[in-house]
């Protein structure tokens, strides 16, 4: 009895060696949890610029391999990059507006010249972090949180209406798109808000599973089957796939993209370092996740995988587990590597519908959203806040709907300051330091 109980608790020790029988079901527990949302982006990007089915595959299987890639690297640091501590990474749906908006301008060569140019520059946040720490209190980052979330709600519609697909042939919104976005926004709140233990983990994949199983009954082509019956089962990664494209002003938007996002790692990696062992994350910590990070983006360019980030489920389940012990991350890092590497799996992925897809990531995109709210709460709502936080949203928001505003401007502003997020951030940002602090209680 001594022994089994002294076995089970190597799982809650970072360097601790729990059977392989052990750990592989709590690994499991972290691949559901971050599957569909690993998945998702690439294929939103490749249905919105109208790649081809074999691209589409090839970017769902980047984002398996890079995912894996700097799941392991964060666990065993390589000379600074890499954090020491356990988390999931995966593609960050954060870079969607940025990535929809350089895709559609200028290919999705731009999104990954852009993205390997934004990843070295992001190195040097990593390594002067502590100096620079300070600006980012959590009034900035939560305004940009909420105004990502914000701005995803519109690629969510789109998909539960059926896509782009459905909008060039008029079935755009039919009944039949309503009911398989409505069940699995159903099916994936009841899991999560009332299931227990693998079921409330898993709840958006269960969600996509039985949204899956309905379009398979209804039938007319709404699931198609010829990618994957004509992709094999082992495929190495092709570098340089999709091209480099450089563009100034998609590269400004990339950094400044990387800059937030390293804003929100730092949150993800506090929470994984409090609540999975009972401390606080170290400058180093920090600075070496955002690091790791950095260069695995670089990496993502060449092999097609988009920018990643930690996956605040998994954290959330490492602070609800206390399941911290480096070889249950290894079977994650391992599996997703398996997954990247074949591309039946990736062609599998690319037959879920979109309004499948739409109707399971409104979740996503809402939780986005109330993590920025969350955020912002971390500091007093006082007058002084509230209006830099209004402000910040009001003109990002504002010029996201009137994008016509800025038709006399050059193209090159226009572009830059296109982009909600973008303004959001700059205005926040800058206000933050400009207005005096008042840490007076709220109104």
């Amino acid at each position: 009895m001594q022994n089994q109980k002294t076995a089970g608790g190597e799982l809650f020790r970072l360097n601790g060696k729990p059977s392989w029988g052990q750990a592989f079901p709590q690994a499991l527990q972290h691949v559901l949890a971050m599957l569909v949302g690993n998945i998702t982006p690439p294929m939103l990007i490749a249905s919105t610029l109208s790649l081809s089915a074999g691209d589409e595959i090839l970017l769902t299987q980047a984002a398996m391999l890079i995912g894996g890639i700097t799941t392991l690297l964060q666990l065993y640091p390589i000379m600074g990059f890499g954090m020491g501590m356990p988390n999931v990474m995966g593609v960050a749906f954060a870079y969607m507006p940025i990535l929809t908006m350089i895709g559609t301008q200028y290919g999705i060569s731009a999104i990954f010249g852009s993205q390997l140019v934004a990843g070295f520059v992001s190195i040097f946040i990593g390594m002067f972090l502590g100096k620079i720490r300070r600006f980012f209190p959590p009034i900035v980052s939560g305004t940009v949180v909420l105004s990502i979330g914000l701005t995803l709600y519109e690629t969510a519609m789109n998909y539960m209406g059926g896509g782009s697909g459905a909008q060039a042939d008029g079935s755009f919104g039919s009944a039949q798109f309503w009911i398989l976005a409505l069940v699995t926004l159903a099916v994936t709140l009841a899991c999560s808000l009332f299931g227990k233990g693998y079921v409330r983990v898993s709840g958006m994949l269960i969600g996509i599973l039985v949204g899956y199983v309905i379009a398979l009954i209804m039938g007319g082509g709404l699931v198609d089957f010829s990618g994957f019956s004509e992709a094999g089962w082992i495929s190495l990664p092709s570098p340089f796939h999709f091209g480099l494209a450089f563009h100034p002003d998609a590269i400004v938007m990339m950094i400044l993209m990387y800059v937030v996002q390293a804003v929100q790692t730092i949150g993800d990696v506090s929470s994984t370092a409090m609540g999975g062992f009972g401390r606080e994350a170290t400058d180093k910590e920090l600075g070496g996740a955002i690091k790791g990070q950095s260069v695995c983006g670089m990496i993502g360019a060449v092999i097609g995988g988009l920018p990643t980030d930690p996956y605040s489920q998994n954290v959330g389940l490492i602070c609800t587990t206390k399941v911290v012990a480096k070889r249950v991350f290894v079977i994650v890092g391992a599996v997703m590597l398996v997954a990247g590497f074949c591309p039946k799996f990736g062609a599998l992925m690319t037959t879920i519908p979109q309004p499948v897809l739409g109707g399971a990531t409104v979740t996503v995109f809402a939780a986005i959203t109330m993590s920025g709210i969350q955020l912002l709460n971390e500091q007093p709502m006082n007058y002084r806040n509230k209006m830099i936080v209004g402000i910040a949203l009001a003109l990002g928001l504002g010029i996201d709907a009137v994008p016509s505003i800025l038709q006399h401007c050059p193209q090159l502003v226009q572009n830059i300051f296109g982009s909600s997020l973008v303004v959001s951030f700059l205005v926040v940002f800058l206000l933050n330091i400009i207005v005096p602090q008042d840490d007076s209680p709220a109104d």
